[in-house]
């Protein structure tokens, strides 16, 4: 199993914990930022008034994570939304390990660079403590999508959990394995 360990993995083990150690001279092995999960979360309104959108999300999500999502529900009704409490609105997978460092790969190297006028992600999406999140406004850049297959247009919200302890280590983990952030407008003296 160990010979089958996706390119990111490979490559966070051999090269980008010892480019954290000796960036951030942490001390014990341990303290070394990692990615520990991805949580891909799709949320559909519509799926109140018809079921057949809230499958389609279902069917999506199962082929872009590789795995089956769970439904997700509502807390608490709200009448002007005709939405009761317990009523499934949305899905949401959990990758964690190989599936995770697959999903990156996948999302970083093919996905993103489909995103029409793609200019880079936003460094400003952290949480404090190292965390990030990301949405992408259509489903069809994935490219294990069939098109004819998923016409509605369907977004997504994208979170990335690390074992950081600040932005800058999330965010100095996220740029070595490769995601594309965009630069400041002051760091490239453009304006």
């Amino acid at each position: 199993m160990s010979e089958n360990k996706p390119r990111l993995q490979v490559s966070y083990e051999q090269n980008i914990r010892q480019a954290m150690v000796e960036r951030f001279s942490y001390a014990n092995p341990m303290q070394v930022p990692r990615l520990e999960k991805i949580t891909l979360n799709m949320g559909v309104g519509d799926a109140v008034t018809d079921k057949k959108v809230l499958d389609l999300a279902f069917d999506a999500m199962t082929e872009i994570a590789g795995q089956r999502p769970v439904l997700t529900v509502a807390r608490k009704s709200i009448a002007t939304f005709r939405l009761r409490e317990g009523m499934p609105i949305g899905c949401m997978v959990t990758l964690r390990r190989q599936r995770m460092f697959e999903f990156l790969d996948r999302l970083i190297s093919i996905t993103l660079p489909r995103v029409r006028d793609f200019r880079g992600v936003s460094s400003k999406a952290f949480d404090g403590r190292g965390n990030y999140s990301m949405g992408l406004s259509e489903q069809l850049v994935f490219a294990e999508l069939n098109p004819d297959k998923f016409t509605r247009p369907q977004g997504m919200n994208i979170s990335f959990v690390t074992s950081a302890r600040t932005n800058e280590e999330g965010r100095v983990l996220l740029e070595m394995f490769g995601m594309p952030f965009k630069q400041d407008a002051k760091k490239t003296g453009a304006a």
